[in-house]
This record gives structure tokens, sequence and C-alpha cells, in this order.
């Protein structure tokens, strides 16, 4: 790619010197910004992929050492914690998503230097503030928290109390985070932000390792140092932010004006993250009331493990959700049907395997990674369901992304609204008679509403004809031939392999399961995204 940048430079300067006119000297120009743009949006996506890989890494890697070192009921709390910080980005009220967005419009040149930083003053303001009331409030509500929310049998109530508001203080830290995120987002400065993201999130993981090793084992220093890391972290954020933005003759102010320009968008990020939370996090507040911390921290890690699943979704709906917006625009409905399955199946071919591989291998894997039987044998029933789940989950994301090319909003609106609303009664029944399990088995309920029942509803309106062929090609025959070839892998494993061995063949067993669904999955070219090598 450097190479024809480098070519179409030189074609330039030739023209410009023989005198070949503006209409030359203009398509060359644009012919050397839109390749200029197409790769420096591969290094972004590159360096997107890489940085979400090694912060998903940190993620996982050092947990069996936390538990190791705090016990399941302070893991528990740790999941507490990110369920808060989940839940109150709902004060961010759509700030970051629409402060990214103004970013790239400045850069665009819909802004000017004044008018972005007035922006950005009226929004860090508005967040610092949020912040404050963050922390205050958890920290006053600590001690109640501590003695009528959350049931421990290990933890003092003192020590729990402190913890809370030491959560309190790194949430409205990450609060703080966010906003700056989203601005070096918009300013198109991904590639130093993951590199920085990855080093921060290294400092995070590894880093609290460390801190439980060298000064104490206790989920007060664990979340002492999140806040350390997150007061670094900000600095940093400031600096690169206000580096990549001009200086305006006046100081930056709060601007009521900036707000009134924004509200719209904002209000509508602001509705969809708050259903996206709903569906995502209601089980587990209802979770952290009904359970005691111990069986919590479990189900915590059950949801981790299998989150890793909607990695492999998320690539694939980014490079295809363009193209669906591309061919409805041109009322292409020949091409779009054919991206349309192969896109579903790409994500079959990914995600029924690693889903199953989770199912039939999941002890297997567990007592690899942690070396804690006991964590296992209370995880790995839990992982299976709550994997089952996500990828019904998974199956719904194409069709999902099929809407929004078309506009179509309002259908998402209201499934995820009777979701939420036959989610929480149902969770609170499960929960109560049998327990974490019943939980589970209701996120696996109510995904499979989504495949069976809400689903006709959108092929009542888009692609009337490719219902069953949806169902068909791409679901059932992926999936059946992956329990077919997953379920030989089980009946020849073999026992007392040593761990190199287990690790091979499990990797062996997961490649042989994606091949299998490679092969029955016709509308998947050699190359994806219509054919051509990426």
């Amino acid at each position: 790619m450097r190479a024809t940048i480098a070519n179409d430079r030189r074609c330039l300067k030739d023209y410009e010197t023989i005198g070949m006119g503006a209409i030359f000297n203009t398509h060359m120009a644009d012919l050397l910004r839109q390749r200029t743009s197409r790769m420096s949006l591969k290094k972004n996506v590159l360096a997107n992929y890489l940085g979400q890989a090694w912060t998903a890494i940190m993620s996982l890697v050092f947990v069996p050492v936390y538990i190791k070192y705090l016990g399941m009921e302070a893991y528990g709390l740790i999941g507490i914690f990110i369920m808060l910080q989940a839940w109150l980005t709902l004060l961010d009220m759509g700030m970051t998503p629409t402060l990214s967005r103004e970013m790239a419009r400045y850069t665009a040149g819909a802004h000017s230097e004044q008018s972005i930083r007035d922006l950005l003053r009226t929004l860090e303001i508005i967040c610092f503030t949020l912040a404050i009331v963050l922390f205050t409030g958890l920290s006053l509500s600590a001690t109640w928290l501590a003695n009528h929310w959350l049931h421990t049998e290990k933890i003092p109530t003192e020590e729990l109390a402190h913890a809370i508001s030491i959560i309190g203080l790194v949430i409205a830290l990450r609060f703080i985070e966010g906003l700056y995120r989203g601005a070096i987002v918009g300013l198109q400065q991904q590639v130093w932000l993951n590199v920085a993201g990855a080093v921060l999130a290294t400092l995070r993981s590894g880093g609290a390792v460390l801190v439980l090793i060298w000064v104490a084992p206790s989920i007060n220093i664990f979340f002492l140092w999140q806040g350390v890391v997150s007061i670094t972290t900000i600095v940093v954020f400031i600096a690169t932010t206000y580096h990549h933005l001009p200086v305006s003759k006046q100081s930056a102010r709060f601007s009521l004006l900036q707000l009134k320009e924004i509200w719209r968008f904002a209000g509508g990020m602001m509705a969809i993250t708050l259903l996206s939370l709903l569906l995502t996090q209601a089980d587990k507040i209802i979770l952290s009331r009904l359970l005691n911390l111990e069986m919590f921290g479990y189900y915590t890690l059950a949801g981790t493990v299998a989150a890793i699943l909607n990695n492999l979704i998320l690539p694939v709906t980014q490079a295809y959700y363009p193209r669906f917006t591309e061919l409805v625009t041109q009322s292409d409905t020949a091409e779009l049907i054919k991206i349309y399955h192969q896109s579903a199946q790409l994500i079959s071919v990914l995600i029924i395997p690693a889903t199953l591989i989770l199912v039939f291998f999941g002890k297997n894997l567990l007592l690899l990674w942690t070396g804690n039987a006991l964590l296992v044998e209370n995880v790995a029933p839990l992982l299976a369901l709550m994997a089952l789940g996500t990828m019904l989950n998974g199956f719904m994301h194409i069709p999902y992304m099929l809407t929004l090319a078309y506009g179509w909003t309002k259908f998402s609106v209201y499934s995820n609204t009777v979701a939420v609303v036959l989610l929480v009664p149902s969770m609170i029944w499960a929960t109560l008679n049998y327990g974490v399990m019943g939980a589970a088995w209701i996120w696996v309920i109510l995904n499979s509403g989504y495949v069976l029942i809400s689903v006709h509803f959108l092929y009542r309106r888009l692609l009337t004809t490719e219902k069953w062929r949806w169902y068909g090609k791409d679901i059932l025959i992926p999936s059946f031939t992956v329990l077919c070839t997953g379920g030989f892998c089980v009946f020849i494993f073999p026992e007392g392999l040593s761990k190199i061995a287990e690790l091979v063949l499990l990797l062996l067993s997961g490649i042989l399961m994606v091949a299998s669904a490679w092969l029955v999955s016709p509308f998947i070219p050699r190359y994806p995204l219509g054919g051509r090598k990426l």
C-alpha cells in the first residue's frame, strides 16, 4: 500500500511538471487521499482487534490468581464492581458516543476550534460533577449495601463497606476515563489508544497481582490499585486529547448552545444503552441480592468466560453492516440476500464450534486454566448454559444489523422491551426455586425466544422469502454437523493425558469442528466479503 501511495505522489508531481491541468491534479489528489484513508482505516481496524484481544487476555489470565489470593467471595465483589460500572454508564447520558461523533465531525471540518473546545469543556464539567455525585452516593450507601444487600460469610461488614466506598471512587474515575476515550476515538487516534489501552490493561491486571503478592492479599488493596491506574489513565488521556486539539484565541467555556445541538443524538444513544444494560445486567443485580457473594462469584466467572464468544461476533457485524446499508440504499435485494446468508453462516462457523467446545470440554478447559477442582465443579455447568444462551443471542446479530440497515429501529426497541418485562420476574422466580442454575436457564430461554419467536416478525417485513433458509442452511445444518463432530471428539477423547497433550487435543477438536461447519456452509466463499482478499 505504501508503494502504491508513493507511486501516486510521483504521478501527481509529474502531472504538475508537464502542465496536464487542474483536472488531472484534482483526480490524482483525490485518489491519493482515498488510498491514504483506506490504509489508515486498515491500521485502525487491526489496532482495534489487537487491542481488544490483549485486553481480553489480561481480563482472564489473572483470574485464577485473584481467586487464589482473595477467595471466591472477594471475586464475587469484583463481579459487583463490574456490574455497577456497567449500570452507572447510564449517567453518561450518551455523552461519550456523542463526543466521539462530534470530534470526528470536527476532523471533517464541521466544528471550529472554539466550538469543539467549548463542547469538550461543557461535557467535562457535566462529567466531573456527575463523578463526584456518583462517588458521594456510593460512599454514603456503602454501609447499607454491606448490611442489607450483599450476603457474605467471610468478609467482615466493615471491610465490605470500605471496599464499596473504594469501588465508588474507581467507578467515578472510570466514568471520567470514558469521556476522554471517546474524544480520542473521534480524533482518529485509535492506534495510539489501543497501544495505551494495552499497557494500561496490563497495569490494571498484572499490577494488581503484584500488589496482592507483595503488599497484602486484600480486596481493598486490589481496588485501591485500580484507582491508582485510573488516575494515571485520566492524566494521560487528558494530555493526549488536548494535544490533538488546536489552540483557540479564547478560553474554552461551558456552552448551553453546544448542548442544544447534540441532545437528540445523545438522547437516542442513552435509550439504546438503557435497553442493552437491562438485558445484559438485570440478572446480575437480581442475583447480587438473592445469592451470597461466593455463588455470585461463580456466576460472574461463568459469564466472563461465555462473553468471549461475543468477540467472535463483533468483527463480522462491523465488516458486513456497512455493506448491508449500501445494498439497501441501492435496492440491490439479490446481492443483499447473498451476503446476508454469507454473514449469518460465517457467524455460525465461528460461534457454534466455540460454544460446543465450552459445553463439551468446559471442565477440561477450566481445570487447565485454574487448577481448582472445586471451582470447576461449580462453574462448568453454569458455563455450558451461559455459552448456549450467548450463542443463541449471537445468531440474532446479523438479523439485527439488517433492521438497522433498513432504519427499522422499532423492531429492537419492541422486542427488547418485551424481553426485559419477562426477564425480571422469571429471573427472580427461577433463582428462588432453582438457585443459580435456574438463573442460567432463564438466559438460555430468553435468547431462544429471540430465535424462535421474535425473528418471525422480522421476516414478515424484511427478506420475506429467506426465513426458512436462515433457519436451515445458516443455523440448523451447521449446528447439527458440529454437534455430531463434537460428540465424536468427546467419544474418542482419552483420559489421563498430560496438560500439554490435553491442550493440543482440545485445539485439534476445535479445528475439526470449525472445518465441519465450514464445509456445510455454501454461502461462504474462499475469501470473505465478496470473494476478494481482505
